[in-house]
């Protein structure tokens, strides 16, 4: 199979990929996460372990991990009204693993990009507009969360 992008050549600006370190357990940082996700904007209207899931299914002995599925529905309905495929990308996810024992990691790409890479979302001004709203807000959810993680810093 033949990639349609090469992957090595990507920064992961151009797929809207954000990362914080949290240092604090883990069922804090999910509620510390999915506070700020509303704060800024967005609904959470699914939400999911993984990790217990697979730990009760088939025993996999894994770490938590758990999923955050972000929203912003006036966002969600204008892309929609671009391309029905986005669909098959949604929510925005919100990923929080643990890394070490009061130690979280918040990872998230951007679907809206991911769609434009991919060729499945239109190269016109309404998905820059969608991209740049997703954007803004993705962006200051992650400028909280580095925010906290600093003041947890700060204060050692």
């Amino acid at each position: 199979m033949t990639l349609p992008i090469d992957p090595a050549t990507l920064d992961p600006d151009d797929f809207g990929e954000k990362q914080a370190i949290l240092e604090m357990d883990h069922e804090e940082a999910i509620e510390h996460v999915r506070e700020v996700c509303k704060d800024v904007g967005f609904g959470i209207p699914v939400e999911f372990s993984p990790s217990e899931l697979l730990n009760e299914k088939v025993d996999a002995d894994r770490d938590p991990y758990y999923v955050l599925g972000a929203c912003n529905p006036e966002i969600a309905d204008q892309a929609l009204d671009e391309t029905k495929r986005i669909g098959g990308l949604f929510p925005c996810n919100m990923i929080i693993w643990e890394e070490a024992p009061g130690r979280q990691r918040v990872y998230h790409v951007s679907i809206m990009k991911i769609a434009r890479l991919l060729g499945t979302a239109p190269d016109n001004d309404a998905w820059d507009d969608i991209l740049e709203k997703t954007g803004d807000l993705t962006a200051e959810t992650f400028e909280r969360l580095e925010s906290v993680e600093t003041e947890v810093s700060d204060g050692d």
